[in-house]
């Protein structure tokens, strides 16, 4: 053998010792994971639905892992702000993030530049769940049906006027106002207490928000709910149809929460965080206190199938704000 030769099989063995280092130590690392404490990032403000939630989920990982869950929250920006903070973290499975599906999926179509690319910089690890969205309005208009809210607007043209949280519910809104006829006006988002008391005084009479944010008002009879946005049905509210049963042809108001950690995150990682939390999520004490509960319905599922899911969402997004002809801003 030649002095080459020998240099080469030492450089492939060298190769080949790594590789099976390597091999060994990342699921190693995934079983002694976690050995500190772990950071939340959440894209809204202390006391919004994705901190509550993260905040029970983070309570039972304790509990599990004996780590504490730090959540981080990062509001602003249509969620830019803390979708951005997940990306640019450290892919160790210390920083998990709990991301609505607007920054993933739309916001890439209504600015202009965004400061992270929702593609590539984040890696999948399950669907949390899907928030209920349902379209209310103040009991006094007196209309029980999408279409008697049609005929009332068609009567005051450009008098009635509707909340919503975010861009694409108010693409929803308007492609049912192109679809139907309406005449309403959209009033710019202020915050969801702001928006439950708009409706409730009758000064913004119209709104597509989540269910839990309206429970007591429709229990009370103060507001009336005329359909849910999304493809199912609520569970609190099993009687209120879906806008696809009543005709409407075009895409469902998705909405969902789901949780992400930052691209390279090792995969046994990630997949020790998604059995973990779908265990938990799928416990049935759990889940009724902080999903049933809340109007929102558990949408645990594998990395891979919420990857698809996200792709499908954004080619929707795309489809939605073409035809709406909207201008990034």
């Amino acid at each position: 053998m030649t002095m080459g030769g020998g240099l080469h099989m030492h450089r492939c063995s060298a190769a080949v010792i790594v590789a099976i280092a390597l091999h060994h130590a990342a699921p190693a690392a995934a079983q002694d994971y976690p050995t500190r404490a772990i950071r939340a990032i959440t894209t809204t403000s202390a006391g919004g639905i994705s901190d509550i939630f993260m905040r029970a989920l983070g309570d039972e990982l304790r509990t599990k892992w004996g780590q504490p869950v730090i959540i981080d929250n990062r509001p602003g920006g249509a969620m830019n702000v803390g979708t951005r903070a997940c990306i640019d973290a450290a892919p160790d499975g210390y920083t998990i993030c709990i991301i609505n599906s607007d920054p993933v999926t739309y916001n890439q179509f209504l600015f202009k530049s965004i400061p992270f690319d929702p593609e590539k910089g984040l890696d999948p690890v399950t669907n949390l769940f899907h928030i209920s969205q349902v379209l209310v309005v103040n009991s006094s208009l007196k209309v029980k049906t999408v279409d008697e809210l049609v005929a009332s607007s068609k009567a005051r043209p450009a008098t009635l006027s509707y909340l919503t949280a975010a861009p694409p519910l108010a693409l929803f809104m308007e492609r049912l106002k192109a679809e139907r006829g309406a005449d309403w006006v959209r009033v710019p988002f202020k915050g969801g207490s702001d928006t439950v008391n708009a409706i409730a005084s009758g000064s913004i009479p119209i709104g597509l928000i989540g269910v839990g944010n309206v429970i007591g008002h429709l229990q009370s009879g103060t507001m009336t709910a005329l359909i849910v946005g999304n493809e199912f049905r609520s569970p609190l509210f099993p009687d209120i149809p879906t806008m696809a049963e009543t005709g409407y042809k075009g895409p469902p108001s998705r909405s969902w929460y789901g949780l992400f950690v930052p691209a390279g995150t090792p995969r046994p990682i990630i997949d020790k965080l998604r059995n973990e939390v779908a265990r938990i999520v799928n416990h049935p004490a759990f889940r009724e206190r902080h999903l049933t509960d809340r109007g929102l319905v558990s949408a645990i599922n594998t990395p891979e199938q919420f990857a698809e899911e996200i792709r499908q969402d954004r080619a929707s997004a795309e489809r939605v704000a073409k035809e709406a002809g909207l201008q990034p801003q």
